[in-house]
């Protein structure tokens, strides 16, 4: 690609990571090369287990899960942003071999602190020129806007889930 630019999913609503993956299955389509990361989630999500067979793009999960951030203790706290920041610098190194990077969860990693945002910005600008950049996640700062070329917010209007029906295999994970 001649230039790379940089796409956020934003949002409430259902469908970030899932539009995340049809980018890269798309990009995957073309013959171009995708580095997949996740921050947060385990890995187990049902579209994970088709991913990692599917030729050119490399899945990179965290090797463990802290659970939901919010439920940890400062030690805790203090563990995964040690964890994620190493993932996060290890997906940097990785990311000038590809031409696509997703970096699913990132503005909630972001927003909770788990990887330093100056960090994340510094890579987005002086990131490789055809390299283009997908970060998904919840409430992405206004320096993580400015930085974006596409922002696209996921509108929750109406979800199961407000009526007690749990996240279901196959549909939500």
């Amino acid at each position: 690609m001649e230039q790379g630019l940089i796409h956020i999913y934003c949002g409430d609503g259902k469908g970030k990571t899932t539009a995340s993956l049809g980018l890269a299955l798309r990009a995957a389509g073309r013959g171009l090369r995708v580095l997949y990361v996740q921050f947060f989630k385990d890995g187990n999500s049902s579209e994970f287990a088709l991913l990692e067979r599917v030729e050119n793009i490399t899945f990179l999960r965290p090797e463990r899960s802290f659970g939901f951030y919010w439920t940890l203790s400062e030690e805790e706290r203090a563990e995964a942003r040690r964890f994620y920041s190493d993932h996060l610098e290890k997906a940097i190194t990785m990311a000038a071999d590809y031409d696509l990077l997703v970096l699913d969860e990132a503005m909630s990693a972001c927003s909770t602190g788990v990887i330093d945002e100056g960090r994340l910005l510094c890579f987005l600008k002086e990131k490789p020129a055809g390299l283009e950049v997908v970060l998904t996640g919840r409430n992405p700062s206004e320096a993580m806007c400015a930085a974006a070329d596409y922002i696209t917010e996921m509108c929750k209007k109406k979800h199961p889930y407000d009526r007690g029906i749990p996240a279901r295999p196959g549909i939500e994970y």
